[in-house]
């Protein structure tokens, strides 16, 4: 079983449950898991957990992530981006300075409310299930941050821009609200995700490459290791008589360190004496308590 993270291109028309289906032909083994979803009709970094590694998904879907996108003016959708149904219209007779001006006006934390056609649950229920359905609750605006906002090309009524953004920040609805803002309405035409969790677009790898890689054995260089996805955490190594405490994923105190190196507001990786590589530890009280064990 291959353990680590692959960073995959999702191409248009794939869902992210497609490409892990997929990747668990190719790899032929079952533990695989993406580490967040893109729409079905973006494309981009797609960073996927294989084999131990699967057990950071979640500490990878909380990481920033950057996107370049074509907002449409004009026109707003059911599901806020090219594919969904006309809800409303107008005409696009703005000054392109504007539209700068009121898209980087969202540049900060703002309260965004998810849209129906997402994967957020309701009672157990995907918001799109009810969507589908015809149904629409009530969804409360919650917290996002818009770390940045470069306008790449204004040809109305399109508008390319490259976000930078927290978890849980939905390109298709900050378009739309900067679209409602502008009073024109607007909706994501292209999206496509150029970085998330440290990987980058354009060391990503398509299906098709990585099946002819796994066949010709070149894959496992394109395999980031556990350790490595953590190279900005501080680390510690155990004397020896502390790697049982370590094994059975006890809290460490200072005594049982032989070695320390800190990052400032980070975690630590943890290893054995022996340089193994056991998890992630979070210091607390003095102590270090384990977040995320590997062994």
């Amino acid at each position: 079983m291959i353990n680590g993270v692959i960073n995959v291109y999702k191409e248009p028309g794939y869902t992210s449950f497609d490409v892990v289906a997929r990747l668990r032909k190719i790899f032929r083994q079952k533990k695989i898991g993406h580490t967040g979803t893109l729409d079905p009709n973006a494309s981009g970094v797609l960073p996927v957990c294989l084999g131990n590694a699967t057990k950071v998904c979640d500490m990878l879907t909380d990481k920033d992530k950057t996107y370049v996108t074509v907002m449409q003016l004009g026109i707003a959708t059911d599901t806020q981006d090219i594919t969904g149904n006309i809800i409303e219209r107008a005409d696009v007779n703005i000054n392109p300075s504007l539209v700068k001006s009121v898209a980087e006006s969202f540049i900060g934390e703002y309260m965004q409310i998810p849209p129906m056609y997402s994967a957020l649950k309701v009672n157990g229920k995907k918001l799109y299930e009810l969507a589908r359905e015809g149904v629409t609750v009530e969804r409360k605006a919650r917290p996002v941050t818009i770390y940045d906002i470069k306008i790449k090309d204004i040809t109305l009524p399109y508008v390319t821009m490259e976000v930078s953004c927290s978890k849980g920040t939905y390109i298709r609805t900050l378009c739309d609200d900067i679209g409602r803002r502008l009073g024109c309405f607007g909706c994501v035409k292209e999206l496509t995700r150029t970085y998330a969790a440290g990987f980058r677009i354009e060391n990503s790898l398509k299906l098709d490459e990585i099946e002819k890689l796994v066949v010709t054995g070149d894959i496992k260089k394109h395999i980031v290791e556990l350790p490595c996805l953590f190279d900005d955490c501080g680390m510690i190594v155990l004397k020896p008589f502390a790697d049982r405490l370590a094994y059975n994923g006890n809290k460490i105190v200072q005594s049982d360190i032989d070695y320390i190196n800190t990052v400032e507001n980070k975690d630590y990786r943890l290893y054995a004496s022996t340089k193994t590589f056991v998890g992630i530890y979070k210091k607390c009280d003095g102590e270090y308590k384990p977040v995320k064990m590997f062994l």
